[in-house]
């Protein structure tokens, strides 16, 4: 928020961005009014069991860096885990409650060089200072009936190391507010449904994920550093040997290699048929030395923790699963929205009683 030290400008720009550089201090001072409002952070403290009394929450178990584990009693509990959680949705799912796979997307960053997009996008107005690293979102409905789409774009940014787990490898993307880098990235997905990673229960959609990020791992080499293609050379169905006229800024270094060795070919193909729909629409966007840099697998959740129009867990009274990891959000704001209106409900739970 303004009052936490976020921009102005994203109070009235249609696509506000506060920057990854600007972030942390804006974090730090909304925990600061947190704690002034009477709340608790408990840092190096992890929630490792749900307490239940009658079907319903009595409580948390937690523990804690050199102090042990601890119990909190309480009948109200937001689960507003991130998708990265994948120890806690285990634990849920260990625990029996209703829980589904859903609908997520896998593919790859894919970074041009910021002029070009400035050019494709400006015209003759591109390098005005006044417009700034200009940005596109880029959907195409395939033959095959999949969607593939551009996700999370980053003018002027960087492709992130994200990986949460050891010996597997996923990206991300950020810009910092002055988006002045040399690249323009974002995510290049493919739609995939619970149908494509076959059963397996309610984390068939984790394990699928798990098992990219493993082969992304190795293929980049076994030390983080991350799979990348020439977009000519995806095209073509040909191992990269080198990197082109775009540097790949992922920061742990890169290993040129074929995408199709981590990738099943139902996402592979749809991005290849993706890429040349996307030209038309934006040209250049196959630029052949445009990198693409696996594996992009975390876009959304794929799993839900299902709840009622209460909000609340369908199998525990008092759980409420809220945002992106519990499968209610796809992005920063419809999550913070999500938790807004679960504390609504607990507030109106509350006054009820």
């Amino acid at each position: 928020s303004i009052s936490s030290g976020a921009p102005e400008e994203i109070l009235y720009l249609a696509k506000p961005h506060i920057g990854t550089d600007k972030l942390p201090p804006v974090v730090k001072n909304i925990r600061r009014r947190i704690i002034q409002l009477g709340g608790e952070v408990r840092f190096e403290s992890k929630m490792t069991k749900i307490l239940q009394k009658g079907g319903s929450v009595s409580g948390v178990e937690v523990e804690a860096r050199g102090a042990g584990a601890y119990e909190i009693e309480t009948g109200s509990v937001v689960m507003a885990l991130g998708h990265s959680a994948r120890d806690t949705l285990e634990m849920l799912c260990s625990l029996g409650l209703m829980m589904e796979p859903k609908a997520f997307s896998v593919g790859a960053r894919i970074e041009h060089p910021q002029y070009m997009i400035d050019s494709a996008q400006y015209g003759k107005s591109a390098g005005d200072p006044r417009l700034g690293a200009a940005d596109y979102k880029l959907a195409v409905h395939l033959k095959n009936g999949r969607g593939v789409y551009t996700f999370c774009m980053c003018p002027g940014g960087t492709v992130a190391a994200a990986a949460s787990e050891e010996n597997r490898l996923a990206t991300n993307g950020m810009s910092s507010f002055a988006r002045d880098g040399a690249n323009a990235n974002s995510a290049l997905l493919v739609g995939v449904a619970p149908g494509d990673f076959g059963g397996g229960g309610p984390l068939a959609g984790m394990y699928f994920q798990r098992k990219l990020e493993e082969k992304a791992f190795m293929l980049g080499g076994g030390n983080y550093r991350a799979p990348v293609q020439r977009v000519e050379d995806f095209l073509l169905k040909r191992a990269s040997e080198s990197t082109g006229g775009v540097k790949p800024s992922y920061p742990i270094g890169v290993t040129p290699c074929s995408l199709d060795a981590c990738l099943p070919p139902f996402i592979t193909d749809s991005m290849r048929e993706g890429i040349k729909l996307m030209d038309r629409k934006l040209p250049g966007f196959a630029y052949p030395d445009a990198v693409l840099t696996a594996v992009e697998s975390r876009s959304s959740s794929p799993v839900r923790v299902t709840r009622g129009a209460d909000m609340q867990s369908l199998s525990l009274r008092g759980l409420y699963p809220c945002g992106e990891g519990a499968g209610y959000a796809g992005g920063i704001v419809s999550a913070a929205v999500d938790g807004i209106k679960c504390a609504e409900k607990i507030l109106a739970a509350s006054a009820e009683k």
